[in-house]
Formats: structure tokens, sequence, C-alpha cells
């Protein structure tokens, strides 16, 4: 079964292909530094961390020292991944594979 999100068109699918155009980790610092702000970046590696942090059933308080997340943040994340698409559990899962 194909997974339709609510957030799909036609910008947001030519981003993800050009997303999954990049070859390497220079192609998407590249990209990534001309698209983003370096807020925004910084906003989107934060989260990650976060998820792979809950993942590890680490506390709130820990996770908020090592990122600096905050609380909020923390729990948008969390909730991403029990009541989201699964987005971050599958990279997460891929990530771990890789190493």
């Amino acid at each position: 079964m194909e997974y339709r999100s609510k957030l799909r068109n036609d910008l947001v699918d030519q981003l993800f292909q050009a997303v999954l155009c990049l070859e390497n980790e220079e192609e998407c610092y590249r990209f990534f530094e001309d698209i983003c702000t370096v807020n925004e970046l910084k906003a989107l590696a934060q989260r990650l961390e976060v998820a792979k942090m809950l993942t590890e059933k680490r506390t709130y308080h820990e996770i908020a020292e090592r990122t600096h997340a905050s609380t909020a943040t923390i729990s948008r994340v969390n909730r991403a991944l029990i009541y989201g698409a699964d987005g971050y559990k599958a990279i997460l899962l891929k990530l771990c594979k890789k190493n």
C-alpha cells in the first residue's frame, strides 16, 4: 500500500526528487546549505538526534541536555514517533544498518 501524504503536491514532489538525486555527503551539504538557513538545517539535525535518543529510551532531561532542544521540540518529535508516518523510524533503522 502506497503512503499518501497530506502534504503531497507538485512542488514537494520536486523537492523530494531533488533530494533523491543527491549522490554523496558533499552534494548534500552544498544543496542543503543553499536551500536552508543555518538555523533550519541545525533544527532538522537536532530533531533527528532527538528521535534517535527517544528510541534509545533516553529521558527528556538527557535529551535536552545533550541536544539543547526545548521540551516542546522533544514532545513534538515524540508525538511524530508515536502517531506519525514512521519516517523517523524508517530512517533511523536505515542509519543503524549502515553503521
